[in-house]
């Protein structure tokens, strides 16, 4: 095992795995995190926890996946290489190790000037293929970026990418997956799926390439909340295609949220018999309540539990014991004896001083010779 995440554990094991995403708030109210875990809890492997999505100020990504892992959620902490040069993700991943996070996504991120900070500086010191590979040198050859050793324990780390299938140039999209995967991406989440057929041909090019047998590929899903939201979705976002049968089957529709969740339940059917694929990862941004349902229409309950893998929780700092050493201890044993011998040479000196002093006889001391030379 690479991490021995209970994302991993589903994955290596043959399950059809389950991922959920949670967006941290754009504050330091610990309980917005504990209410969007709990609705989750029980209802996926593994949540991702974005990193300032779309290039806005929130709780980062490792704080907020600790909130969500004492709940009992195994959080998937997203890393965008937009906010940090290469020191910056080393360190961070260090810690993140350190405190029991499991699971990484590795992403380039949105561009700043999207967010509420246009006029800040983009760092982008590295793109996401490259931050992968210095991740997997990280945790299999234990040593940093540089070629520097890592002394110690490495991050342990079941790593992932994110794809756009639908992107343009349609035909190079699994080639650059490919790059991704060879680079050390283990898992694989992909953008929002609508047009299953363009999907269906995409997962075929990955075949072709082996690589449904190198990593994991998990089907993005989000529910269209409103007729609103899916033409935004078609007409806005890049590297998106949304169907016009998802957008008249939302308009015909007289509960759209109701509808929203049956188009979910229905690409996940559909994506579930498409060879390949191996879980999905359902995006159901401020509106976790939601999964539950889509994930128990889709016959995708009860999540696999196993004995030996339980949700960590952050620990309390143990109280600190200080200990006194004795006089026994070598280095306070070596002062003492120095002072000692000072002392005596000191005692001498003034004898002799004492003595010369009393002889009539001018003397000089090994102080008063120090004094001039400074």
């Amino acid at each position: 095992m690479k991490s021995g995440s209970n994302l991993e554990r589903v994955l290596t094991s043959g399950y059809f795995a389950v991922t959920g995403e949670l967006g941290p708030p754009k504050n330091s109210a610990p309980d917005v995190v504990r209410k969007k875990a709990r609705l989750l809890k029980g209802n996926v492997d593994a949540v991702n926890i974005t990193d300032c999505q779309t290039a806005i100020v929130r709780m980062s990504s490792i704080g907020a996946g600790l909130i969500a892992q004492s709940e009992g959620v195994e959080p998937v902490i997203q890393m965008t290489c937009r906010d940090r040069n290469r020191i910056g993700m080393q360190s961070d991943l260090l810690a993140a190790s350190a405190l029991g996070l499991k699971n990484l996504l590795c992403l380039t991120g949105d561009h700043q000037k999207f967010g509420n900070h246009p006029g800040s500086k983009g760092v982008f010191d590295m793109d996401s293929i490259q931050m992968l590979g210095m991740v997997r040198d990280m945790r299999d050859e234990k040593k940093f970026q540089c070629g520097e050793e890592i002394k110690g324990a490495a991050p342990k780390l079941f790593i992932g990418a994110a794809v756009n299938p639908f992107a343009n140039p349609f035909e190079f999209r699994a080639v650059r997956l490919g790059k991704k995967i060879a680079n050390g991406a283990d898992f694989v989440q992909t953008q929002i799926i609508y047009n299953v057929d363009k999907f269906s041909k995409f997962m075929e090019m990955c075949r072709d390439l082996g690589l449904d047998e190198k990593a994991y590929i998990l089907a993005g899903i989000t529910p269209p909340k409103s007729v609103g939201m899916a033409r935004y979705m078609k007409n806005f976002v890049p590297g998106m295609d949304v169907t016009d049968e998802v957008i008249k089957r939302m308009q015909g529709a007289k509960n759209k949220q109701q509808e929203g969740i049956k188009i979910a339940v229905d690409i996940i059917n559909q994506v579930k018999e498409i060879k390949g694929v191996a879980g999905v990862h359902v995006m159901a941004i401020e509106w976790e309540e939601a999964v539950e349902e889509i994930v128990e229409k889709a016959g995708l309950l009860p999540r696999p539990t196993f004995a030996d893998v339980e949700a960590e929780t952050v620990k309390e700092p143990s109280a600190e014991t200080i200990i006194v050493r004795g006089e026994e201890d070598t280095v306070l044993a070596d002062a003492k004896g120095e002072a000692v011998r000072i002392l005596a040479a000191a005692r001498q000196e003034a004898e002799t001083i004492r003595q010369q002093a009393a002889a009539g006889q001018p003397g000089t001391s090994t102080a008063s010779k120090t004094a001039a030379a400074s």
